[in-house]
């Protein structure tokens, strides 16, 4: 039987099924790919991330990698542990929530102006789900950034993502953003890993 990606049932089975909230109960201070890799991405969303708009930073933490110098009306936080939430300066407001038992934000219809995911799509479970989501709380125009490099922590990512490649993985997050409602689909890998971590960002528009 496959699910409605025409992926096997297994496909987003993890290697830790332990519920996640156990598992990020303690805060992480620490940065999850190298300097190099932060410095690109936070190029590409002083490019990307309309200044003075509305941004979710979706599965964050303690820093969001925004550009220092731009202002927004509002940045949103989302993750998994209080403590790195209220430590992001970035966020003006930050809710607690497990996606992969509730996909659906609390947040209003049309809302936001651009939603960042950085290096944490492969722990979602119901990833369509999730991105529809993210399709509802966008304004026409709106983005969605979709940042991953090749670390994880594994026994939580789920199988789909540990089976491919990275020129793999951007196509199957390419297939989230379709199946979820997504057009203008791009995906652009910044930095190759040749000298630091390698960082592709798939992105979508409403």
């Amino acid at each position: 039987m496959t699910d409605t990606l025409g992926l096997p049932r297994d496909a987003f089975t993890k290697a830790d099924p332990s519920d996640d909230a156990a598992f990020y109960v303690e805060p992480r201070l620490v940065t999850h790919i190298d300097d190099a890799a932060i410095a690109a991405l936070t190029g590409f969303y002083r490019q990307t991330l309309p200044a003075g708009g509305v941004i979710l930073d979706l599965m964050s933490s303690w820093v969001s990698h925004l550009p220092p110098e731009v202002e927004y009306a509002q940045v949103i936080g989302h993750g998994m542990n209080p403590v790195e939430l209220a430590a992001n300066p970035r966020f003006a407001r930050w809710f607690v929530q497990d996606l992969n038992r509730d996909p659906k934000l609390p947040l209003d219809d049309a809302s936001l102006d651009a939603v960042t995911i950085c290096v944490s799509v492969q722990y979602l479970e119901q990833p369509v789900a999730v991105l529809s989501e993210v399709a509802r709380v966008l304004r026409p125009g709106g983005v969605v950034v979709i940042a991953f490099s090749n670390r994880c922590f594994p026994t939580k990512a789920v199988m789909i993502w540990r089976m491919l490649d990275e020129a793999s993985q951007a196509r199957l997050v390419g297939l989230y953003l379709d199946q979820a409602g997504f057009g203008d689909i791009g995906a652009i890998r910044l930095l190759d890993g040749a000298a630091s971590d390698p960082l592709t960002v798939v992105t979508g528009k409403i």
